[in-house]
């Protein structure tokens, strides 16, 4: 059967990842992003020439408009959707609640947590045994892209980002439920701290790496591979008794 797979988020860091791996495995990859064309058609264009399949997509995952049109247009090049990871996501930045800005908050949940909601809506049209699937198919696999800050409240300023992986977290439990039947499954994994595109300006400060890395048990920052190599494994029928968990990739957590 043929595997097709829409990443979120996946012109950089651990999305990236997670779609050069996969289109080495087999999938066809569609690769969603907002801003960073060249980044996600360079990742298309080195699957391609490798003999896998891919196409980049752009989309705003605040927008449902543009949500809609992601899966429409990879089931239209690709064939039907099978799997989606659901890595888009972003931060305000370091910022106490004495500090909070409504429509910085409101765009933060906007995209890590509606966007995330709808593209799970659009999935669960297409794969649950419901309502059938396009092309006779049935069932798939979803893995949302959490965060070790969802379980302690996470570092210090960190408290909405950390509330709006939070908030991704009940979803996955309760999605997973709801679609178990339906040949659905639903799992989130939640990354620590990983050097990405997101974390790399501030990993260059050698005091703040050092400090960083002191709270892991493992005593270093995680790679964007290792994070893809265990989303990788959820989506594939290795898991296939496993939903609605949380998979923690982060080195042990937090030394407290």
């Amino acid at each position: 059967m043929t595997k097709t797979l829409l990443i979120t988020g996946g012109a950089s860091g651990i999305g990236a990842e997670t779609a050069r791996r996969a289109a080495a495995r087999g999938y066809n990859v569609a690769i969603n992003y907002r801003t960073r064309d060249t980044e996600a058609k360079a990742i298309a264009a080195s699957i391609l020439a490798n003999g896998g399949q891919a196409i980049a997509l752009p989309g705003d995952m605040a927008r449902e408009a543009d949500i809609v049109r992601l899966f429409e247009e990879t089931e239209r090049a690709l064939g039907p959707i099978t799997h989606l990871v659901n890595s888009a996501g972003i931060s305000t930045g370091p910022g106490r609640v004495d500090a909070y800005d409504a429509g910085a908050l409101a765009h933060l949940f906007a995209v890590n947590v509606i966007g995330l909601m709808l593209c799970c809506r659009e999935a669960a049209k297409r794969m649950s045994t419901k309502h059938g699937g396009p092309g006779g198919h049935r069932g798939g696999a979803i893995v949302n892209v959490s965060s070790m800050a969802a379980t302690l409240g996470g570092r210090l300023g960190s408290s909405a980002y950390a509330a709006s992986k939070g908030a991704v977290d009940a979803f996955t439990k309760g999605f997973a439920r709801e679609a178990a039947s339906e040949g659905i499954r639903v799992n989130s994994i939640r990354p620590g701290m990983v050097l990405s595109e997101m974390t790399e300006r501030r990993l260059q400060d050698a005091a703040f790496r050092a400090h960083i890395e002191a709270s892991i048990p493992m005593r270093r920052v995680g790679q964007g591979h290792e994070i893809a190599e265990a989303i990788l494994w959820l989506l594939s029928d290795e898991a296939s008794f496993i939903t609605g968990a949380m998979l923690d990739a982060a080195g042990g957590g937090y030394i407290i």
